[in-house]
């Protein structure tokens, strides 16, 4: 009996595992796969008119960190940089006007105040072959359906602030049908940025100047006739290269680097854009309406609060003269929300990036300080307060920059209520490699005769920023070390220096055999890539031989900090934002051979650095915006059929 019975479970025991086996494959792919509907915001970081350069991010960010899809990107355009033609199709122009209405893939939207967004739908999982899906779309207005093969996606349009709730039904042959639905509600984010040069992106012009294989004259300060020099012209100038035969400024900027923001040397590398645009990218259910307002030369008080000076003036179509000056950054703000909150009430700023203070201590003073190193430039440039030394920006740090930073945080507060909204990025120390300072010398500084990164000056700076300043700006940000803040709870921002370690290997000095071949060859390691002769320097005035148009800014490197050689062969910029008694007398002027090679962007990050610093502000963004909260679930049920009203 107990053997039978024994025989009995067995054969039971068999026959289902038997049963499972033949079933289970559907079961468990059914179970692992199950259908659901899925759908993201379509070119969803909204400065971009068009879909293909939204595009070209979301596939380059594929597993990959910003830094990591940058130097993709930047392998993938041969050096020349992804931004150089995508800078003319976005929905602030040239002149930093917002373009309202921007159409957008050939619709006419609001950029601050948009009333809908264009989604894309699918059915995901293990869809049936050939199934036919009746979509159904609400948002209280009545359903909107049609019907489609499951395969195919479907487009449409839903209204911002509403939520629509989408409903699909699956027909599969003599399957029994699936109801499958779920809730859509596009999350809008309004991003600003502010800042000085270091939020702008300066040192990386979105298209930069194109060189020439000849060479320009530069004059010496207080020099005769034979004090000149050659470097590089710019390609296409027809005008006079020799000193004794100057030409006009406008003819010479017809050749100029193109800019998001001339004025304010706006570049689409900066921290501040990619981390905006890593934002969209990352999170399909989003939108990203960004305001870039950080302007290169920015302090607190002129840049932020007042109106600053133009970085430089390149020509405009209609013809119009230079303004000279930028607004402030904080009228520019609030003019912006003000019109936006006019058409749309309930429009706030929901994040605002911001870094500033480096120049409220001097630190482009302390730079001229460094590589300025003859006696006739360091005399010149320090009496016209050029120069700056470390116990003057020490002075600043201690007495003037915490006020205004007091001042900023009380300006900021009615623009974003909470101050964890703004994020403060600190900047990185430029002049490390291997964790320990650079050595100095010309290299890398050899593009004037009169620069060379003085080793015990270096040393003195580096430390300085090292142990004081960077120490400092933490301390204002987050209210700590006896800085006093009103509300110490809610007066401090979200602060990011994740970066700063990275940087560490990766200043000025930094040199690897993964640098491009043009730098291996071309700069010297002992400061010595230019021909001094300026008979044959006018014709060419490599040392190496090579067309200085070989050199390509946007090619992976060691360093992410720019040197003045990088500077110049990037951007080489007309040094306009000076006051009227530096302005240069010519285009061969000595002090423009100076600047021409600062103010393009020495000692600046590159868009590796910018990349690699907007891999930093990531997460701190999305965990202030509660990007990774949980999202609605998918329900699934039988089918009850819906009245078909095809559109």
């Amino acid at each position: 009996m107990i053997r039978s019975y024994c025989r009995l479970l067995l054969a039971c025991a068999l026959f289902a595992e038997a049963f499972a086996f033949d079933v289970s494959p559907a079961a468990a792919q059914t179970a692992a796969d199950p259908l659901q509907i899925s759908w993201e915001v379509r070119n969803r970081f909204r400065l971009f008119r068009e879909e293909r350069d939204f595009q070209l991010h979301v596939e380059s960010a594929r597993e990959r960190s910003i830094l990591a899809s940058e130097q993709a990107l930047e392998l993938q355009s041969d050096g020349r940089g992804w931004a150089r033609n995508m800078v003319n199709r976005l929905c602030i122009d040239l002149a930093g006007r917002v373009s309202e209405p921007c159409t957008r893939d050939n619709v006419k939207e609001s950029y601050l105040t948009p009333i809908d967004h264009a989604i894309t739908v699918r059915l995901t999982g293990a869809v049936p072959v050939g199934a036919v899906c009746t979509w159904s779309f609400d948002d209280g207005d009545g359903p909107e359906q049609s019907t489609f093969d499951c395969a195919e996606p479907v487009n449409l349009r839903v209204r911002y602030g509403r939520q629509t709730v989408a409903t699909v039904d699956i027909a599969a042959g003599a399957e029994a049908p699936q109801r499958v639905s779920t809730e859509i509600l596009v999350r809008d984010i309004l991003i600003a940025g502010l800042g000085d040069s270091i939020a702008s992106g300066e040192g990386n012009p979105d298209r930069p100047v194109a060189l020439a294989d000849e060479g320009f004259c530069f004059r010496y300060y207080l020099g005769s006739a034979a004090a000149q020099y050659y470097r590089p012209s710019r390609a296409g100038y027809k005008g006079g290269r020799a000193c004794e035969a100057p030409d006009s400024l406008a003819v010479w900027q017809k050749q100029s680097a193109l800019w998001l923001n001339a004025a304010c040397h706006r570049s689409l590398y900066s921290y501040q854009t990619r981390a905006a645009l890593a934002l969209a990218v990352r999170y399909p259910h989003i939108a990203v309406t960004y305001l870039p307002l950080a302007c290169t030369g920015a302090t607190i008080a002129d840049g932020l609060f007042g109106s600053q000076r133009a970085r430089e003036c390149p020509p405009s179509r209609s013809g119009g003269t230079c303004q000279g000056t930028v607004n402030g950054q904080l009228a520019e703000l609030r003019e912006a929300l003000a019109a936006a909150q006019r058409r749309q009430p309930t429009r706030k700023l929901d994040l605002l990036l911001l870094s500033v203070g480096a120049n409220d201590i001097y630190f482009s003073g302390l730079v001229a300080d460094v590589i300025v190193d003859t006696a006739t430039e360091r005399a010149l440039f320090r009496r016209s307060g050029v120069i700056a030394t470390v116990d003057e920006a020490r002075s600043a740090l201690a007495r003037d920059l915490p006020q205004s930073f007091s001042k900023l945080r009380e300006a900021l507060k009615p623009l974003v209520g909470d101050l964890s909204r703004v994020i403060y990025t600190s900047y990185a120390n430029p002049a490390l490699s291997n964790g320990a300072p650079c050595p100095g010398g010309r290299a890398g500084f050899d593009i004037h005769p009169s620069f060379n990164a003085a080793p015990q000056r270096l040393s003195s700076v580096t430390a300085f920023v090292q142990s004081e300043f960077l120490p400092q700006l933490k301390a204002l940000a987050l209210c700590q070390s006896g800085i006093l803040c009103r509300d110490p709870n809610g007066d401090r921002m979200t602060f990011v220096d994740a970066h700063q370690a990275a940087f560490g290997d990766h200043g000025f000095c930094a040199r690897g055999q993964g640098d491009p071949e043009f730098d291996r060859e071309c700069f010297s390691a002992k400061g010595e890539s230019f021909d001094n002769d300026i008979v044959t320097a006018a014709n060419q005035p490599m040392l190496c031989g090579r067309s200085a148009g070989d050199y390509r800014a946007y090619l992976p490197r060691a360093r992410w900090i720019r040197d003045a050689n990088d500077s110049y062969f990037a951007a080489m910029t007309y040094p306009q934002g000076l006051p009227a008694s530096m302005q240069p007398a010519d285009i061969h002027d000595a002090t423009w051979g100076v600047l021409s090679a600062v103010y393009g962007g020495a000692v600046h990050p590159s868009a590796e650095g910018h990349a690699a610093m907007a891999d930093a502000v990531l997460p701190a963004a999305a965990a202030v915006l509660q990007l990774d909260a949980a999202v609605p679930e998918v329900t699934a049920e039988p089918a009850t059929p819906l009245p078909l009203q095809q559109r």
